[in-house]
């Protein structure tokens, strides 16, 4: 089992292959709703996981990708959303250039991490998107949030 991006002209995917099948991703965006815990909505619309299985090849891929990844491919673009915009514009890019290689499971590490105190996750408020928060969230059980 590993993470497969694969990058061909302006298209890039990534795939995981867990329980027998290999799970195909065309985008960040799908891969975060892939990775939700099921939800009507989610179902209505059309963009939850099909299976179990798909949901934990989404949890894999969203693991393995790193903040920076994230940043690069919001899930609403630039030039459509304002919040995306406002978001980007005031994005503390010293402190995210900190983050940028972190993966999503070493910030959930970070962030469970018994060592890690609320200044320092406080500290890392204005390098992080809401993709970002957004991914680490998929990633933690009831019990971690």
């Amino acid at each position: 089992m590993g993470l497969i991006i694969a990058c061909g002209a302006l298209v890039m995917s990534y795939s995981y292959a867990v329980g027998g099948q290999k799970f195909v991703f065309g985008s960040i965006k799908e891969i975060l709703a892939r990775a939700n815990e099921e939800k009507s909505g989610d179902q209505l619309a059309s963009i939850a996981a099909r299976s179990e299985l798909e949901r934990v090849a989404a949890k894999c891929v969203l693991a393995e990708l790193t903040l920076g990844q994230l940043r690069a491919e919001p899930a609403v673009p630039y030039e459509e959303d304002e919040v995306t915009r406002l978001i980007e514009d005031n994005l503390d890019e010293a402190l995210f250039q900190r983050l940028r290689r972190w993966t999503v499971s070493d910030f959930r590490e970070f962030l469970l991490s018994q060592e890690t105190s609320e200044a320092q996750i406080a500290e890392l408020r204005d390098g992080l998107t809401g993709e970002m928060a957004s991914a680490v969230c998929k990633l933690m059980s009831n019990m971690d949030l």
